[in-house]
């Protein structure tokens, strides 16, 4: 069953039509709905392309946290092999927001780390939605140091609404963790490679994609804050989430003219949930180059490179 977002309203009617017709046409044999079935495709194809090269960044927003988008567990199964899970902080807990272990790409050596959203009720409550606690973060830099003395690449996926701001994860330190895995990224000796695949929130996505590359989907989001938070401290309203979504530049398009991003990975048309394979491909043959463009950089060079991307933040676009 397909999930449509409240701006699709149109597209889902046409396509309801059509999927009755063909259904009634299959109940009664005689009947040929062929040409008027054709017709409501055609119409439902060029309604789509209309409503997905005018998206707002709210709506890119929406597109973004669609539940039938690739999360990152789709992504490891389908791009990576051998894959070895694992868990823990070696402190705490293993928290289930935050996956990783030991991989090939391309058969080549990785350790990829990611946000895990989940994709119905019992896996996104087991997942908190994506929102790690300090443990989560805590288990990244373990395989992020792992990484580093194995001299492997890091490849992280990010989605995450921002890091979970309960109070037994503030009694155990969220925001030292975040920065710590934050700073374990500028640290490691080894490249970094990060692509926000859904939603990029906040510190909890930092910590996450402070990489030498950094890729986002076409229809991902990555700010400081989500636009109802933002709307809520600015205007006192979450309903002004449109305006904070304008405001926040939070885009892959306002992100490349700025220089937070390196690159824009184009989405099958429809976003990434009406064609995941494509998307999925996409976001592969992204990795790929990235990985291509660091290889061979010495230790030195790693570190160097990474901190320069980030001091030299802010010098580009600022007549935008």
């Amino acid at each position: 069953m397909t999930n449509y977002l409240d701006f699709e309203k149109p597209l889902a009617e046409i396509e309801g039509k059509a999927e009755e017709l063909r259904a009634m046409a299959r109940q009664n044999e005689e009947m040929d709905v062929s040409d008027e079935a054709a017709a409501l495709d055609k119409k439902a194809s060029e309604l789509l392309e209309e409503l997905y090269q005018t998206l707002t960044p709210w709506r890119k927003c929406q597109v973004a946290r669609h539940p039938d988008r690739p999360h990152c567990e789709d992504y490891i199964k389908a791009l990576f092999t051998e894959y070895t899970s694992l868990a823990g902080d070696r402190n705490f807990a293993d928290d289930h927001a935050v996956m990783g272990g030991l991989a090939r790409f391309n058969d080549q050596p990785v350790m990829v780390i990611g946000q895990e959203k989940g994709n119905n009720t019992k896996s996104r409550i087991e997942r908190n939605f994506g929102m790690a606690r300090p443990e989560g973060y805590r288990k990244a830099i373990r395989l992020m140091e792992m990484a580093d003395k194995f001299g492997i690449p890091i490849v992280t996926l990010v989605d995450t609404p921002g890091a979970y701001p309960g109070k037994g994860a503030e009694e155990r330190g969220q925001s030292e963790a975040i920065a710590r895995s934050t700073e374990k990224c500028l640290q490691v000796g080894v490249p970094v490679i990060s692509v926000i695949i859904g939603e990029g929130g906040s510190g909890g996505a930092v910590a996450l994609a402070t990489a030498n590359k950094l890729a986002m989907l076409e229809h991902s989001v990555y700010s400081v804050i989500t636009p109802e938070g933002c709307a809520s401290i600015l205007w006192k309203d979450a309903n002004k989430m449109r305006e904070a979504a304008e405001a926040l530049r939070l885009t892959a398009g306002d992100l490349l003219q700025l220089g937070v991003v390196d690159r824009s990975i184009t989405e099958p048309l429809g976003g990434a949930h009406r064609g995941r394979d494509q998307a999925i491909e996409a976001v592969g043959n992204a990795i790929a180059e990235m990985l291509k463009e660091v290889d061979g950089l010495s230790r030195e060079d790693v570190i160097k490179s990474r901190r320069q991307k980030f001091m030299d933040l802010g010098s580009k676009g600022l007549a935008a």
